[in-house]
């Protein structure tokens, strides 16, 4: 089952409720995601993403998710 843009957004504000997130891609398989949250505040660009990529562990793991550019910080 193809993933949408929504439901990637979904996934990452369970994570991080507060957080600013735009994801952006339609064609099922490339995404683009910013997610701007004060818990990276501190952490280095490796561990924001790959507390992302934590939230996502499932649909990578399954093959839903092939291909997601990650964009990271804490509020300015």
């Amino acid at each position: 089952m193809a993933i949408t843009a929504a439901d990637i957004e979904t996934l990452i504000r369970t994570a991080f409720p507060d957080a600013s997130i735009v994801v952006q891609g339609d064609d099922g398989q490339h995404f683009a995601a910013e997610v701007i949250d004060e818990s990276f505040r501190g952490k280095n660009r490796v561990q924001q993403q790959r507390a992302v990529n934590a939230a996502l562990k499932a649909e990578i793991d399954s093959g839903n998710l092939h291909a997601l550019a990650l964009s990271t910080r804490a509020p300015e």
